[in-house]
């Protein structure tokens, strides 16, 4: 399924529920909006390998055995 066809799909299905909305709770509903965005966002690279930098100068660093633990158990 291509991109714009996914994106429409979903909104097909939010705007209605939106729109069913009380008024009052519609801020709300931003907020929530707002915060998942900014939680989305990117680190640009160039200060993202520097934190990974820093972190593994300082020996912040996980055995690769472990890894993928987290993900393996579902969690």
């Amino acid at each position: 399924m291509n991109g714009y066809y996914a994106n429409a799909n979903y909104e097909n299905h939010l705007i209605p529920k939106i729109k069913a909305m009380p008024a009052e709770c519609l801020m709300s509903l931003f907020n929530i909006v707002q915060d998942f965005c900014k939680s989305m966002a990117l680190k640009p690279a160039e200060s993202s390998f520097k934190q990974g930098w820093e972190e593994a100068m300082r020996g912040e660093t996980m055995p690769i055995e472990e890894l993928w633990t987290d993900i393996e158990d579902g969690g």
